[in-house]
Parts: structure tokens; C-alpha cells; sequence
């Protein structure tokens, strides 16, 4: 029973994986909103963990849920700080490594005052980070 829950957790967490890859590419491809350059950090931690945890819920291998907590962690604090420059006006006058092309306080959507796509992708990197935890403590338990 233990493993069908693992099995249902690892699925959910790739298919969010997938959801925001296909949400990333459908507003940089269709809809032409060109990345900044946090966006195309969280890509780095986000794209990966799709193939990374397809891979582990077809070969039913568990431990790669510590990979996916590590990636979606660190995407999530990049999404975090992303989110925060954009929101709190203080930090986003002296935001870190958004100097070229597009700026990083730049928001393409604004979805009833607080949803921008560094939100999205939190939610995304949270969800993910949350289920592979948990999928990690069932099977140390184990």
C-alpha cells in the first residue's frame, strides 16, 4: 500500500514538473514574452527535474527523490527572490544579475495583483520540493 502512495506522489510530482516546463515554453513560445535572466535560472532547475522525474516514476526508483528535493529547492529560493524583486520595490532597485536585456522587475502577467510567472514557478518548485520530501522520509523510514 506504502508504494502505491509513493507511486501516486512521484506521478503528481512529475506531471507539476511538466505543467510548468509547458507553462514556461507556452509564454516564452506563443504568447512571445521574452525570459529575463531569473527565468532562465529557475528553466535550469525546472526543465531537468521533468526528464529526471519521468525517468524515476517509470523505473520506480524512489531514491532519485533526493535529487528532485536538491533542484527544486534551489529553483525555489531563485523563484522566491525573483518574485520578491519584483513585488517589494526596495529590493527590486537594487536587484543582483537582472542588468542585461530584459529586467527582472519586468511582470507579463499580474493575475489579481500578486500571480506573476516567478509565482508560478514557486508554486511549481514547492509542490515538487514538498512531495519528494515526503516521498524521502517514507522510504529512509522503509
Amino acid at each position: 500500500m506504502a508504494n502505491k502512495k509513493i507511486d501516486n506522489l512521484f506521478f503528481f510530482s512529475w506531471l507539476v514538473s511538466i505543467i510548468a516546463t509547458f507553462g514556461s515554453l507556452y509564454f516564452s513560445e506563443i504568447k512571445n514574452f521574452v525570459p529575463c535572466e531569473l527565468c532562465w535560472y529557475q528553466r535550469i532547475f525546472m526543465y531537468p527535474l521533468a526528464i529526471l522525474l519521468c525517468i524515476a516514476y517509470v523505473r520506480k526508483e524512489w531514491k532519485m527523490s533526493l535529487y528532485a528535493c536538491i533542484l527544486s529547492g534551489i529553483g525555489g529560493f531563485i523563484s522566491l527572490y525573483h518574485y520578491s524583486i519584483q513585488k517589494i520595490t526596495n529590493i527590486g532597485e537594487h536587484a543582483i544579475g537582472c542588468s542585461v536585456g530584459i529586467p527582472c522587475t519586468a511582470q507579463y502577467i499580474n493575475w489579481f495583483g500578486f500571480i506573476t510567472i516567478p509565482f508560478l514557478a514557486l508554486i511549481a518548485f514547492i509542490l515538487i520540493f514538498s512531495t519528494n520530501l515526503i516521498i524521502w522520509r517514507s522510504i529512509r523510514g522503509n
